[in-house]
Formats: structure tokens, C-alpha cells, sequence
């Protein structure tokens, strides 16, 4: 007897859905959700979110007519089970890994990704710029933006809300809500009315209904208006969606997420309506999975782990990560400074902030998705006399560019920036890599920028940046794991600008920021072998660069600089200034640092590596510089 074929091994692209029974896509749903488990469970990933919008990506793609009608995920890394029925199940195993598929959808990657949404709350925005320009182009193709996992809580979301409302045009927003953030008014009369009211049946008859009352001559017009304010006032009062309403989106729901009948048939009467239309749906995180939905936080993004336990693999690497130094070293100073106020933009545990909020509840803010208030709000507790510590991701504090520039360094306020994922994070790819903030920042007047080689440098840096109140301090550190060095047990204030020798030498100036302070000392090392001697130095500041810098330049004759940041503007950039600036001329300089592109997702050491930002690659670097043969 021949064992029967998986539903999902019929399944390659969304027309082979159409042809399923209600009962077939719900045994699909539960093999989307094995195998997105499992192939998470090896590359890693966002389990969580994606596992809660199976039965959204299936309904969607049943009811829709991708690519054709467009639908933009939103946080992308909810669309694992979309990327499986769109033509990319037999790569799904390759997710995140080098050379394989991407976690986010990248319009470069499917026609099925309308739109690359590795950052949130953009989905509304790009789909009413999608809508308007089919209007134009009198197509009548459905835009979808789907929009949960706390997008909906960033201001650019509610922009294009407000917009999408004034101009009427077409749009379907569904708000994924698996963390009941907006009023759970969730019952099966409200989920009634609103499958039924926007039925085509319905529909068709209440334009009739509105056509007919509005031509009785003289009161027709007041007529309606009565009748449509009484069936306004009855969906707001069931269910939570006066707020999208007044925005002039026609409310449906809370629908069920989980329940393929309710969906299917609601996105089959919404096909019919005019305007823009917001779905609620209310999905569970972590959905079929039960360590996820007990723990969705945990799962929420997750390294490889064992199935059946759901436990992370072990990891033999007992090094603390940055994100923890940085952490506990703010609750040790915040014990001694009842001014230190801790702020993160929906990102507690990936920055290390959890156990802060627990000790000073009162003194730490979990904003939500919206970077350019956390920078405002953190002026504004400067004004007032606290050290604020605004703790955000480098590729995603580029979104409150504005606010740092004139809210805070405008007004010269000692706001400090904990910058983690500085230079490259590896397998979430291009949308994640911090390969900017060096250049975007040192531009800016009144601002510090500095980046420490090791664990116990962060810990000084922390502590020098709330010591001195003069500037705001920008410090900028990388993902994963520390160097190890021991932590010393006394802070230390560092002088402001002031670089460190690590290594005297003659022949060669190696000068290395942050991550690549210790690659270069290894680099150094290696010359020795070589017979050539070079001075490393830590520099420690980005902005302002140590003047003796120029000094050891001049006398010295060849330099290196080394950056785990885009070449353009960046370190290697200030340097080259600085010399300029001072008048050291006839020199032979070597700026290593990231290309002028996207870097692609993959293994951060295998990207370093690929992209020069290693010791050999320092050493070969010298050696050309010098002319000079190597002896391995």
C-alpha cells in the first residue's frame, strides 16, 4: 500500500489552490506549519509570527489572484507560508542562508513579493501608492496590505491610514492582530454582522436600498443619511472599529485568523466593495506550535532548536553577547543614577532591556514601532534633567534621522544612543544590516560617535556617555557574541576623542574602530612574521577623531584603515579628512571597508569574510601597500 501524498507536495503556486476542498486546505495548513518548523528549527528565524499567519496566506492567496492583485506583507517575516505556496517550497530549506532565500519578502527574489518590507508599518503606504497608480492606469487589480506582529503601532502606519481614507481609493487593509493590542471585542455576533454586511447579496442590495430612498423627492437625502448613521452607530458599537472608521475605512471584523471558512468568505464579499476596507483579523502567535504559543517572545525570532523539545541548541560559546553586557551594565549604573531612564522601540529583549524594566518599571518605556517618537521622547526627558538611553537597532534608528538631527543634537541634549547590530547581523540580510550608522551620524554637528573593541570598553563608553552632559553620545556596538576579555570592576570615564596604541610599530599605521580592533591586532601579529612592525590603534571615536592620529600618519607614512561600515562617509572617510585637515600629505592609505551596496543575507563571518573584513585580508592589504611579498 502506497503511503498518500502530502496536499503540499501538489501545492507550487496559488492556482493550485483553487481546486482544494475546505478540508484539504485545512490538513495544508497543518503541513505548512511542519514544515516552516522544521526548516526554522535548522537556519533559525521568525517561528512566531509566521506560524500565526498560515491560514491568512493560504485564504488570501485562494481568494486573490496573485501576482496580479498585490499583496504586501507587513512585518515581512510573517510571509514564511506565503514564500512556501508561491513558488518557493522546494528552496524553502535554504531560508536565510547564504545563497538562499530570504526571510523578508524582496521583489527581486518572486513577482509574488510586491513589495520588500524588512522594516514595519510601510505596507498601507506603499499599497495606496500601488492603488493609485492602477486607478490611473484603470486597472481594477485588488491591493492587500497585511499588517500585524505591532506594525500597526509605528505613526507611518496611521499616515497612510489618513490618506487612504481622504482619497477613497481602492484598498484592503488587514490587520493581522495576534497580540490583542486593539480592544478584543471579539464575539460571534460581531464576526456575524460583519461576514454578513459586507456579503454581495447584501451589498448589492443595500445600493439598491440607497439608490431608491435618495430619489424620494425632497427628503430622500436626509432619509439615508438617518438610516446610514444608524448602521454605522451598530457596527461600532459591536466591534472595535470606530477608530477605522473615522478614517473613513469600512470596519469588518474581528474575524477568527485561524478559521479558513470565516476568512475565505470575508475576503470573497470584500472582493466586491469600493474604497478602502480594514479586515481585523485575530490570529493566535505561534499558531500549531505549542512551545511558541506559550513562549511567543522567545520564538518570536530564534536560532536553530530541538523539534520535540523546542529547545535552543546548546551553544558552547559561554561568552556573554553585547546586547546582555550592555543590559546589566545598565542596571548597575541606573542603581547609582535615579536620572538614567532606559528607552527601546518594541525591541526589550533584543536590546537587552528586559531585567531593566523589571527593576525600574518607572523609569523604562517600551515605545512600540516608532523610532522617531522614542528620539523626541527622550529629548524631552533631557529637557527635564534625566539621561535618557535610547536603546534601538543601528538599521532601524536610520528612521528617526530627522529627530536626531533636530530635536536632539540641534538642542545640544545629553540623549545617549545605544546602538546594537552595528555592522553586519547576518542572516536577516540587507533590511537588518547596520552598515550605515558611522556615516549617518559623524555628519551631524554636537553629536560623539564611538564604538568600543570589547565588552569592557561598552561598559566605559556607557558610563563616559551619562558622566558628561555637554553632548549627546552615539555608541555603537555589534550583534552576538563578546570578545570574552574580563570585565574590569571599577568604570572608568574615558577622555572624549581620545584613541588607544595598542601596538607601537614603524612601518605601518593600522587604524580599526569598534569590531575590527581585534582582526587588526591579529593582522599585526602576523606582519611580525613578516618582519614588519605596525602601530594598531584603537581609535575608540569616530567623531571626534584623536588629532595624534595625523602625528603617527605623518611619521609613519603608510596607512590602514579598517571599518565595519559602507566605505562612503564612515571612519576611514573621517580619517582621510582629518589628514587633509592637518596637512599630511604623501602617504600611502588603504581604506577596508564595506562596498557601496545592499550586502545579501548569510553567516556574518562568512560575509566579513567575503567582503575583506578579516585578518588576512588586513595583512594582504599592508603587504600591497608595502610592496612586500608575504612569507607564509
Amino acid at each position: 500500500m502506497t503511503k498518500e501524498k502530502r496536499i503540499l507536495e501538489k501545492i507550487s503556486f496559488p492556482e493550485d489552490l483553487k481546486p482544494l476542498s475546505l478540508e484539504e486546505l485545512q490538513t495544508l495548513a497543518q503541513e505548512i506549519r511542519e514544515e516552516i518548523i522544521n526548516t526554522v528549527s535548522k537556519t533559525g528565524g521568525h517561528l512566531a509570527s509566521s506560524l500565526g499567519a498560515v491560514e491568512l496566506a493560504i485564504a488570501l492567496h485562494y481568494v486573490f489572484n496573485a501576482p496580479k492583485d498585490k499583496i504586501i506583507w507587513d512585518v515581512g517575516h510573517q510571509a514564511y507560508a506565503h514564500k512556501i505556496i508561491t513558488g518557493r517550497k522546494d528552496r524553502f530549506y535554504s531560508l536565510r542562508t547564504y545563497g538562499g532565500i530570504s526571510g523578508f519578502p524582496k521583489i527581486e527574489e518572486s513577482p509574488y513579493d510586491t513589495f520588500g518590507t524588512g522594516h514595519s508599518s510601510t505596507s498601507i503606504s506603499a499599497g495606496l501608492g500601488i492603488s493609485t497608480a492602477k486607478s490611473l492606469k484603470m486597472e481594477k487589480d485588488k491591493v492587500i496590505a497585511v499588517i500585524g506582529d505591532g506594525a500597526m503601532t509605528a505613526g507611518m502606519a496611521f499616515e497612510g491610514l489618513n490618506q487612504a481614507g481622504h482619497t477613497e481609493k481602492d484598498l484592503i487593509v488587514v490587520l493581522n492582530d495576534n497580540e490583542m493590542s486593539i480592544s478584543p471585542n471579539v464575539g460571534a455576533l460581531s464576526s456575524f454582522l460583519s461576514r454578513k454586511l459586507t456579503g454581495k447579496t447584501f451589498v448589492s442590495l443595500r445600493k439598491g436600498m440607497e439608490n431608491f430612498i435618495k430619489a424620494i423627492p425632497g427628503v430622500g437625502e436626509d432619509i439615508w443619511k438617518i438610516l446610514k448613521k444608524g448602521e454605522d452607530s451598530l457596527i461600532t458599537f459591536l466591534t472595535p472599529g470606530m477608530l477605522f472608521e473615522a478614517f473613513k475605512f469600512k470596519y469588518i471584523g474581528p474575524i477568527n485568523g485561524h478559521r479558513l471558512d470565516r476568512l475565505i468568505e470575508t475576503f470573497n464579499n470584500t472582493k466586491y466593495l469600493e474604497g478602502p476596507v480594514l479586515i481585523h483579523v485575530s490570529t493566535v502567535k505561534g499558531k500549531g506550535y505549542e512551545p511558541a504559543e506559550k513562549n511567543p517572545s522567545m520564538y518570536h525570532g530564534i536560532g536553530p532548536f530541538d523539534v520535540k523539545t523546542g529547545k535552543p541548541k546548546k551553544d558552547s560559546d559561554k561568552r556573554p553577547s553585547y546586547t546582555k553586557i550592555f543590559g546589566d551594565t545598565m542596571i548597575e549604573l541606573a542603581k547609582k543614577n535615579d536620572k538614567i531612564y532606559a528607552i527601546t522601540a518594541a525591541m526589550p529583549d533584543g536590546t537587552g532591556l528586559v531585567n531593566f524594566s523589571k527593576e525600574f518599571p518607572e523609569r523604562f518605556s517600551d515605545v512600540g514601532i516608532a523610532e522617531q517618537h522614542a528620539v523626541t521622547f527622550a529629548a524631552g526627558l533631557a529637557v527635564e534633567g534625566y539621561r535618557p538611553v535610547v536603546a534601538i537597532y543601528s538599521t532601524f534608528l536610520q528612521r528617526a534621522f530627522d529627530q536626531i538631527i533636530h530635536d536632539v543634537c540641534l538642542q545640544k541634549l545629553p540623549v545617549v544612543f545605544a546602538i546594537d547590530r552595528g555592522g553586519i547581523v547576518g542572516e536577516d540580510g540587507p533590511t537588518h544590516h547596520g552598515t550605515f550608522d558611522l556615516s549617518y551620524l559623524r555628519l551631524i554637528p554636537n553629536i560623539i560617535v564611538s564604538a568600543p573593541k570589547d565588552e569592557n570598553e561598552l561598559r566605559h563608553l556607557l558610563y563616559t556617555a551619562l558622566k558628561q552632559d555637554q553632548y549627546p553620545m552615539a555608541i555603537r556596538y555589534p550583534r552576538g557574541k563578546a570578545v570574552g576579555v574580563e570585565l574590569d570592576p571599577e568604570f572608568k570615564e574615558i577622555p572624549i576623542g581620545k584613541a588607544e596604541i595598542l601596538t607601537e610599530g614603524k612601518d605601518v599605521l593600522i587604524l580599526a574602530i569598534g569590531s575590527m580592533v581585534y582582526p587588526a591586532l591579529k593582522a599585526a601579529e602576523e606582519l611580525r612574521k613578516n618582519g614588519i612592525s605596525a602601530c594598531t590603534v584603537n581609535c575608540r571615536f569616530v567623531k571626534p577623531l584623536d588629532k595624534e592620529i595625523a602625528k603617527l600618519a605623518a611619521s609613519i607614512g603608510t596607512v590602514v584603515t579598517v571599518e565595519e561600515n559602507t566605505g562612503y562617509g564612515g571612519f576611514g572617510s573621517a580619517v582621510l579628512e582629518l589628514l587633509n585637515d592637518m596637512g599630511v600629505r604623501n602617504i600611502n592609505i588603504k581604506r577596508i571597508a564595506l562596498p557601496d551596496k545592499f550586502i545579501e543575507h548569510g553567516a556574518a563571518d562568512l560575509l566579513r569574510e567575503k567582503y575583506g573584513l578579516s585578518k588576512e585580508n588586513i595583512k594582504k592589504e599592508v603587504l600591497s601597500l608595502l610592496n612586500v611579498n608575504s612569507k607564509d
